[in-house]
């Protein structure tokens, strides 16, 4: 059927004959609710969702992550005097990254009071590419999103609220997941937040789950996981010390755990007072000499400690 002339006529003059344009003061209306950095997760938060997230968490997440990864968990003794002290302390858990279990591990590690009380910060780019897997990240993580290529004031203030709400965070500061096994250079996303919101930071290393799934594997691989926590840390005022300080201690903290659970624990803090700490960063070669160093630190890691500790006697 054809428009009548005199129709199109009426619809082409100005309002309030035809249809209303928007002042350019005003915002025009979106048809579609938006994803990526502009996704609002508030929905994740309220009663019925975060019932289902504990349904999701305790019934499905906990016993998969189980049974895949076999977690041994170390270092949670460090966070009871802060769990007795305050039992709803907000902390921002930063860990290193080698697979896509990596967050339903550590949410499926975290005791009381921090397990049902927390939210990720997941890759925008990745995981809120399109409203499926936007509420799916949002509904089964907590998710929110972050930016990895540049600074969303939308996903800096969304995190920064929420801290100060008294929700702890999930955070890697790597970025990514490791292309090869070895450490990235950390961003100072959390040290940032830790310093802006007043909270503590807890470093974690996470080792065996490159090889349980890593990056652009399609199927996953049952194995072994440490799951190591280091003790509670903040930015130190009194020293001066600034985010981009703060962000380095918080490397070095991880790459001390991570030589904790590859070795014994007396030889590995010996090597922190030190200094003499191995960098996670790994050498600076070609992709296979990077391949061979790494298999070469997996050897000694797993050969038996000659002396656990020291000789009082």
């Amino acid at each position: 059927m054809r428009t009548p002339k005199a129709l199109q006529r009426l619809s082409s003059l100005p309002f309030p004959y035809g249809a209303p344009t928007t002042p350019t003061t005003v915002e025009p209306r979106r048809d579609r609710k938006p994803v990526g950095a502009e996704y609002d997760t508030a929905w994740a938060r309220r009663p019925a969702a975060r019932w289902a997230r504990v349904v999701l968490l305790e019934g499905v997440l906990n016993p998969v992550v189980g049974g895949l990864a076999k977690p041994e968990h170390r270092g949670l003794d460090r966070l009871e005097a802060l769990a007795e002290a305050d039992p709803v302390a907000p902390l921002i858990f930063a860990a290193n990254h080698h697979s896509h279990i990596d967050s339903a591990l550590i949410l499926t590690s975290l005791p009381e009071p921090w397990r049902h009380r927390v939210f990720v910060g997941a890759a925008a780019d990745y995981f809120f590419t399109n409203r499926m897997s936007s509420a799916a990240s949002a509904l089964a993580l907590n998710a929110i999103p972050i930016e990895r290529t540049g600074i969303s004031r939308r996903s800096v203030g969304e995190a920064e609220a929420l801290l100060r709400d008294r929700w702890s965070l999930v955070l890697f500061p790597e970025g990514g997941r490791s292309p090869d096994g070895w450490g990235q250079p950390h961003k100072g996303g959390a040290a940032w937040l830790a310093e802006r919101a007043g909270v503590a930071v807890v470093p974690i290393h996470i080792a065996g789950t490159g090889r349980i799934l890593a990056k652009g594997d399609k199927r996953p691989k049952p194995g072994r996981s440490i799951v190591t926590f280091g003790a509670p840390m903040r930015c130190d005022d009194a020293t001066g010390e600034g985010a981009r300080e703060f962000a380095v201690r918080i490397e070095q903290a991880i790459e001390a755990l991570a030589d904790e659970s590859n070795g014994d624990w007396y030889a590995a803090r010996r090597r922190a007072h030190a200094g003499q700490t191995p960098s996670l960063a790994g050498p600076a070669d070609a992709s296979w000499r990077r391949v061979w160093a790494l298999g070469d630190r997996k050897g000694r890691a797993s050969s038996t400690p000659k002396r656990r500790w020291p000789d009082l006697t």
